[in-house]
């Protein structure tokens, strides 16, 4: 993604007015660093065509909740495959947090496997980052894992340009 077109910056800066996180998983979305995204609320035509306007697919699944009443996510992703993969899997079907739907989620969604399997056995476990950095991820790090320091880097940089836009 060039952050330097005035086109991206007017998009991100457009989401960021919806929603911060929005702006910044769209952001992370069109770099790479997350496969695949979800807004767990629904977007109208205008937030989804500037979602299509960074160079992503958009989609919007309906599921439903222990409640039977039906929600619907917004999911996004360069990638056609990764929208095809959460449809196929979620798509009109209830929400459920199991350990299998927990994995198939962490790999859509570009989480390093092993914060996955810490997570589903001891959410939320104490861990050695700063809380500051903790807040920027959306997953919850494992103890001593090799994976997030990697990613931290670009996760740390484009969160600054969508609080500088």
């Amino acid at each position: 993604m060039d952050f330097d077109s005035q086109e991206i910056k007017q998009c991100i800066k457009a989401l960021k007015t919806i929603d911060f996180e929005l702006a910044y998983l769209a952001a992370l979305t069109c770099e790479g660093l997350k496969p695949l995204s979800r807004w767990e609320k629904p977007l109208d035509h205008n937030e989804l065509k500037l979602l299509q306007q960074l160079g992503l697919l958009t989609e919007q699944i309906t599921r439903t909740v222990k409640t039977g009443k039906q929600v619907t996510e917004a999911i996004f992703s360069v990638s056609a495959g990764y929208i095809q993969l959460y449809e196929k899997r979620f798509g009109d079907k209830p929400i459920d947090k199991s350990a299998a739907t927990v994995r198939f989620e962490g790999f859509l969604f570009g989480f390093p496997p092993c914060c996955v399997d810490e997570y589903i056995q001891h959410p939320y476990a104490k861990n050695n980052l700063e809380p500051e950095v903790q807040k920027i991820l959306f997953h919850w790090a494992c103890k001593d894992c090799k994976i997030t320091p990697i990613l931290l880097p670009g996760y740390l940089r484009i969160h600054e340009y969508v609080e500088e836009c």
